[in-house]
């Protein structure tokens, strides 16, 4: 096989091994991947016959098959797995491609706990493999615009982080993700909480306390579905982090505050929306309507005008894979560590604690 070290030139294109062909299966990876210079499609593992069909339509070369059995049994062949299957199944998948000598990208959250996370990093360490999580919220276009702000100073000395990624649900739509049974890793606060916990850390660095409100309030649902995270960073940044199935009113996905101005941006990047439509990477990729830029300013009003227009950068999910492709066939870095998602699941695992005793955490 090839393209097993980060540090070991390989040939091109890359085979991958894709577990799971639900939601994040269909939607994200397998675009992602077979857009990806340098990688190529070459396995489907789901055992659902209607999901295999749509698998074959969309890349007439790929081959399906019913469990990752099949998928391990063929590793001399693959260069790549990616396992986009329920998050209960992320770590003995993973543990079980390492094993057999394999590079793994898994989607989040990586594990149910920060300790197992690491202890799956401690693995790749030790083959010498690479181990990445699929954290494409870095490529959202208000946090690269974000990251381009911070970066001009243009904000002064960040006071407040306000993130928000909320839907309105009013009725459980079931499944694992909706799932109460700890088992199943189910629930926002590790679904959409892993996105705007990991892009915290990106943006302000480790976090010293943390305090969370988490309650059940559809009818019928069974895990959290409105979820509100508080950290304190080390460098004194205060974020403020709000995932919820039941926002009858939508609030700014970023409000960041600073010394000298502020940044507001409502609406979500656009690329998951054009994936959903089955559009594909090309010619403007991730662009968005001039209407649904975000406003930097002072003292000022968005909602009436205010501040001046600051012109979305183009999202980049595809940034991702290329990234893994040139981990793998020129030793680049890894775009998303194991160590950073253990990070992550440090803060997911303290506001879940914080929520259930309604105490502040210090990590």
């Amino acid at each position: 096989m090839t393209g097993t070290s980060p540090g070991t030139p390989a040939r091109g294109p890359l085979r991958v091994g894709l577990v799971g062909y639900g939601l994040a299966g269909s939607v994200f990876h397998a675009p992602l991947i077979a857009a990806t210079e340098g990688l190529t499609l070459d396995t489907v593992v789901t055992s659902n016959p209607e999901r295999q069909r749509q698998a074959r339509a969309e890349f007439p070369d790929v081959r399906t098959v019913n469990g990752p059995e099949e998928l391990f049994g063929r590793a001399a062949e693959l260069d790549l797995v990616v396992i986009a299957s329920p998050n209960k199944t992320h770590v003995p998948l993973a543990a079980t491609a390492l094993e057999a000598g394999l590079p793994v990208v898994v989607d989040k959250p990586i594990a149910g706990t920060a300790a197992e996370a690491r202890e799956l990093a401690a693995l790749a360490e030790e083959r010498g493999l690479l181990l990445s999580v699929f954290q494409n919220r870095r490529w959202d276009n208000d946090f690269l615009t974000l990251r381009k702000l911070l970066a001009e100073g243009a904000l002064g000395d960040v006071w407040r982080f306000e993130s928000r990624f909320e839907r309105w649900r009013p009725k459980p739509k079931g499944g694992w993700r909706e799932s109460g049974d700890p088992a199943e890793i189910g629930g926002l606060l590790y679904d959409l909480g892993s996105h705007v916990v990991d892009q915290a850390l990106v943006l302000f660095g480790p976090a010293t306390q943390v305090y969370a409100e988490s309650v059940v309030r559809r009818p019928g649902a069974e895990a959290d579905d409105d979820t509100f995270i508080a950290l304190t960073h080390t460098g004194g940044v205060r974020s403020h982090l709000y995932v919820s199935s039941t926002a009858a009113q939508l609030g700014p996905r970023f409000r960041v505050l600073g010394s000298q101005a502020g940044y507001v941006k409502y609406g979500l990047d656009p690329q998951e929306g054009a994936l959903r439509e089955g559009k594909r990477p090309g010619p403007g990729w991730g662009e968005e309507d001039e209407s649904l830029w975000g406003r930097v300013g002072s003292g000022e009003s968005p909602a009436t005008g205010g501040g001046r227009v600051e012109p979305s950068l183009p999202g980049d999910y595809p940034a991702y894979y290329a990234a893994v492709a040139k981990a793998l066939l020129e030793g680049g870095p890894n775009p998303v560590t194991a160590h950073e998602a253990a990070a992550a699941l440090d803060v997911l695992e303290a506001a879940r604690r914080s929520a259930r005793d309604g105490v502040v955490v210090s990590l």
